[in-house]
């Protein structure tokens, strides 16, 4: 499908690549219906990534894996909430953190309390907000220069 967005113009997205979100990111919950852009050349998606709406094209939120800037990040997911993903194993299981980048760089963060978990088998995926003490807003810049980030 052809989808012409704000940020990259007209793109072909083809339909392997849509992700189902099916309760939409947090506070944007008829939004269900994604996919990932990021940098090819860059094949361990190690930088930041968007996760471009499919449904209002104009929007797209920056993503990246939680484990480049916090390594340890194990987050404790509810058996329940991630049931409705199906079957998941280490191989399907793709986990990505939304990125907060306001004007002062050294304040950008990412949401270690509701991670993006996505079934690659089935490109099925929900935010999930976790129990436990991680912080919504770790900062990156903190965490990359060997502080704890919180």
């Amino acid at each position: 499908m052809q989808v012409k967005t704000r940020l990259f113009g007209e793109i072909e997205i083809s339909d392997e690549k849509v992700i189902n979100l099916i309760h939409g990111l947090i506070g944007f919950p008829d939004m269900k219906r994604y996919t990932l852009i990021f940098d090819e050349e860059k094949k361990d998606k190690g930088n930041i990534m968007w996760l471009q709406s499919l449904d209002e094209t104009d929007f797209a939120m920056p993503v990246m894996l939680p484990h480049v800037v916090k390594p340890d990040y194990a987050p404790a997911f509810n058996t329940d909430a991630l049931e409705q993903l199906g079957e998941l194993n280490e191989d399907n299981t793709y986990v990505l953190v939304t990125v907060r980048v306001p004007k002062n760089p050294k304040e950008a963060s990412i949401n270690l309390k509701a991670p993006i978990v996505i079934n690659t088998d089935s490109n099925v995926g929900d935010q999930i907000i976790i129990d436990g003490n991680e912080p919504v807003r770790f900062l990156i810049h903190d965490a990359i220069h060997g502080k704890d980030g919180e």
